[in-house]
C-alpha cells in the first residue's frame, strides 16, 4: 500500500478504506498482512486481494468533436463514408458504446451502432446538396448510461472536368520608378466548375528573374517586389499559371510580358573619371586633344548627351564638340608658360526632364619642343683659388637653365678655348675640377670659355667667361743671389761703412715674397749689422785687423752666415755664407822677440860661423807685416854679417878676444 490508500485495526484486523479509489487508475490492489503473537518473535502473513468495482463515472469521449469528410457524387449506395470512433474508460457494460445519429438532415446515411460505420444509404449530388451535417451520438451502457457527440460535415464534391481560362490582357506597362508593391497587373481566368474545382489560384511559373514582381495566387493582382530598373532589364516575359483545386487540378498557362517604361533616373557617366592627353606646344590652333565620351543607359531624349566645358582656369583655350566630345585647343600652347593644363569642368549632360549631367577632369600635358637654348646665370664669372688645391678639387660649379623639358633641356657643358691643360668641367654637373697641381709663380691667371648646349643642333649655345685668378701660398723659399759671398774692409774706418749688398728672390707674392734679411750666426761682438730690407751688410765698430780671427794666414776674416726669410706664415727662409776679410793698414811696428840678444862665442870660432838669430813681429798683414833686418851701428870693422830677410847673424872675420871681448851691434827691424 505505497500510496496509503488502506488502514488496518491492529488489534481486529480490520481492512478500511483511508482514500477515495479509482477503478479506472487501479482494478486490483494486493495487500500483504503480517501478524505477530505476543512479544515472540514470529511472525505470519497473508495477502488479501481488494477488487475495485467500477461504477460508470467515465463518458465516452471522440478524439474531436468535429470532423469533416468530403466524397465524390459517384459513390454508390453502401459506401462507408466514415468511421465514428469513441473510448470510455470504464470498464463492462459502464465501458461498452453504442452508435447512432442523434439528428440528421435526409435519410442519405447510417450508421452501424456497434462499429460506428457512417454508410451512404442513396446517390447523393452536388448540385441538390453540397453538405451534409451529422450529429453522432456514442452512449455507453451504464446505468444510468453517459453520452458524447461527434459533429460531422459530409461534403459532396464536384467532377473537375473544367480546365481554367485566361481572361486577363497578356501585356501590361509599369514605369521603373515604381514604388514597392505597385500594382502592375490584375491576371483572372474562369472556371466553370463548381466548388474546389471552379476556384483558380495564380502563379508565376518562370520569367520572374530577380523576383521583381509578386502574384497574388487568390486575387490575380501582379505588383512589384522592388524598384524596377529598366536600365537593367527593360522587359519580363512571365510564364503566369491558373491553377484550380479539384482533383486532380487542372490548369492553364499565359505569357504575360511586362515592359518597363524608362524614367531619367540615370546620371550620365563618363567612361573614364580622368582623361589625360598630350599635345606638342607651338602647334596651331585646332589641334586634336582628345575624345571623351560618356554614357547614359536611359532610353530616348533621356539618352541623348551634350557635353561642354566648364569654365575654369584655362578652358578658353580649348572647345569641345558637343555632339561627339572631341576637345581641340583654341590657341597655339607654350609649355614654359603653362606646362599642365586641369580641366575639371568636361561636363555631359542628358535632354530628359530633368536633366542629369556629370563631370570629368582632363588632364593635359603639353609636349615640350626645344625651342629654348641653356643659359648660363652670369656672362662672366671670376674666381680665386689657392695655388696648393689638390689636383682634381672642385673651384666652381657652374648652372645654365633650359626651360625646355626632358632631353630638350638636359644641359651639357664643356670648356673650350686653352686652360693649359689646368681645368676639366663634368659635362653633366657643370663642376670644374682642376686636372693638376697649380702653380702661381708659373701662371697665376687663366681666362677660358664654358659652353653650355642641349640636344638640339639648331638653337645657339650659351657661353661664359671663366677667370681664375691663383692665390698665392707661400711655397717658395727666398734663395740668394749666391750660396757664398766673398767681401774686404779695411780696418780701423768708422762704424756703419757699407761693406756688401746680398740679394734673395722669392717668386711668391705679397708677404709671401717679402724678403727680411737677418745675421744668423758668426758676428760675435756685433761687429756687423744688416739692413732687413735691402740686405746691405754693414760695419757696427771699428774693426782691427789684428784683433781679428784669422782664418787664412794671409788676412783677418769673418765668416758669417746670413738669413733670408719671407713673411708668409709659415715663414720660410734659407741661408749663405759671407766672408768678410778685414783689410791691414801699416799701423804696428816690427818688436822683436827680445829687446837684447846676448851671445858668447870662443874667439876661435871659423869665419863663417852662424853665432845668432834675431827674430821681430809685426801684426800687420802683407807688405806691412814683412820685415828686412840691418845693423846699424856697431859693426864698424865688418866683423859680422846680418841676413836681412832671416835675422841670421854670422861671423865675417877673425874674432880676437884681446882685441876686443865684447861687440855691442844695434839691429834694426823694417
Amino acid at each position: 500500500d505505497p500510496h496509503e490508500r488502506f488502514s488496518i485495526d491492529p488489534q481486529f484486523g480490520i481492512i478500511r478504506t483511508k482514500n477515495q479509489l479509482d477503478h479506472e487508475t487501479q482494478s486490483v490492489v494486493v495487500l500483504t498482512v503480517q501478524s505477530q503473537l505476543g512479544n515472540f518473535p514470529v511472525y505470519s502473513s497473508t495477502q488479501v486481494n481488494v477488487s475495485v468495482i467500477d461504477v460508470n463515472d467515465n463518458h465516452p469521449v471522440f478524439l474531436t468533436r468535429s470532423d469533416k469528410v468530403t466524397i465524390s457524387h459517384t459513390q454508390p449506395p453502401g459506401t462507408a463514408v466514415y468511421i465514428a470512433h469513441a473510448e470510455d474508460r470504464d470498464s463492462g457494460l459502464n465501458g461498452a458504446i453504442k452508435y447512432s445519429i442523434a439528428s440528421k438532415q435526409s435519410n442519405a446515411f447510417s450508421i452501424d451502432p456497434s462499429l460506428g460505420v457512417v454508410n451512404l444509404t442513396r446517390t447523393v449530388f452536388a448540385d441538390v446538396q453540397q453538405e451534409y451535417t451529422l450529429h453522432i451520438a456514442a452512449e455507453d451502457c451504464g446505468s444510468p448510461p453517459l453520452m458524447s457527440l461527434l459533429v460531422l460535415t459530409i461534403v459532396i464534391l464536384d467532377v473537375n472536368d473544367n480546365s481554367p481560362s485566361f481572361t486577363s490582357s497578356p501585356l501590361s506597362y509599369v514605369m521603373e520608378d515604381a514604388e514597392v508593391g505597385f500594382l502592375v497587373h490584375r491576371v483572372t481566368a474562369q472556371d466553370p466548375d463548381e466548388g474546389r474545382n471552379g476556384q483558380v489560384t495564380y502563379h508565376i511559373l518562370s520569367g520572374n528573374e530577380n523576383k521583381a514582381f509578386v502574384l497574388d495566387k487568390l486575387t490575380g493582382l501582379l505588383t512589384t517586389a522592388h524598384l524596377l530598373n529598366r536600365e537593367i532589364q527593360e522587359r519580363y516575359s512571365l510564364t503566369v499559371m491558373a491553377l484550380d483545386e479539384g482533383s486532380p487540378a487542372l490548369s492553364a498557362t499565359q505569357v504575360l510580358t511586362v515592359i518597363v517604361l524608362d524614367v531619367n533616373d540615370e546620371t550620365p557617366i563618363f567612361l573614364k573619371q580622368l582623361y589625360e592627353a598630350a599635345v606638342r606646344e607651338n602647334q596651331d590652333p585646332e589641334e586634336f586633344v582628345i575624345e571623351v565620351e560618356a554614357v547614359d543607359r536611359d532610353a530616348g531624349l533621356n539618352s541623348l548627351l551634350r557635353y561642354e566645358i566648364l569654365p575654369g582656369t584655362g578652358y578658353e583655350k580649348f572647345r569641345i564638340n558637343s555632339d561627339s566630345g572631341e576637345v581641340v585647343t583654341t590657341a597655339s600652347l607654350d609649355r614654359e608658360t603653362q606646362e599642365v593644363f586641369i580641366i575639371k569642368g568636361n561636363s555631359c549632360c542628358d535632354l530628359g526632364s530633368p536633366s542629369r549631367s556629370s563631370t570629368a577632369q582632363l588632364y593635359l600635358t603639353v609636349l615640350d619642343e626645344n625651342d629654348h637654348h641653356p643659359l648660363f646665370a652670369k656672362t662672366e664669372y671670376q674666381i680665386s683659388v689657392r695655388e696648393d688645391l689638390e689636383e682634381g678639387s672642385a673651384i666652381l660649379d657652374l648652372f645654365a637653365s633650359d626651360e625646355d623639358d626632358g632631353l630638350n633641356g638636359k644641359v651639357t657643358y664643356s670648356l673650350i678655348d686653352d686652360t693649359f691643360g689646368a681645368f676639366a668641367i663634368n659635362s653633366v654637373t657643370g663642376s670644374i675640377v682642376t686636372t693638376k697641381t697649380l702653380d702661381r709663380e708659373t701662371k697665376s691667371q687663366y681666362t677660358f670659355r664654358a659652353v653650355a648646349s642641349d640636344c638640339s643642333t639648331h638653337l645657339p649655345r650659351s657661353t661664359t667667361v671663366i677667370t681664375v685668378l691663383i692665390q698665392d701660398v707661400n711655397d717658395n723659399v727666398p734663395k740668394f743671389e749666391q750660396n757664398y759671398y766673398e767681401a774686404s774692409v779695411w780696418e780701423g774706418q768708422n762704424p756703419k761703412k757699407d761693406i756688401i749688398q746680398v740679394f734673395a728672390t722669392d717668386f711668391d707674392s705679397g708677404l709671401n715674397g717679402e724678403t727680411e734679411y737677418a745675421i744668423l750666426s758668426g758676428n760675435e761682438n756685433a761687429a756687423f749689422l744688416i739692413d732687413s730690407a735691402r740686405g746691405v751688410l754693414a760695419t757696427n765698430t771699428v774693426l782691427d785687423h789684428e784683433n781679428t780671427s784669422s782664418y787664412r794666414e794671409t788676412a783677418a776674416s769673418h765668416r758669417l752666415v746670413l738669413l733670408a726669410s719671407d713673411r708668409g706664415t709659415p715663414s720660410l727662409n734659407s741661408t749663405a755664407t759671407v766672408l768678410i776679410t778685414v783689410l791691414d793698414i801699416n799701423d804696428n811696428p816690427p818688436v822683436f822677440s827680445s829687446p837684447e840678444y846676448h851671445i858668447h862665442v870662443k874667439e876661435s870660432i871659423p869665419v863663417g860661423s852662424h853665432i845668432t838669430e834675431v827674430s821681430a813681429n809685426d801684426c800687420d798683414a802683407g807688405p806691412n807685416a814683412e820685415i828686412t833686418y840691418a845693423i846699424i851701428s856697431g859693426n864698424d870693422k865688418g866683423h859680422f854679417r846680418l841676413d836681412g830677410k832671416t835675422g841670421t847673424v854670422d861671423v865675417m872675420k877673425t874674432l880676437d878676444y884681446e882685441d876686443s871681448m865684447r861687440y855691442t851691434l844695434i839691429i834694426q827691424a823694417t
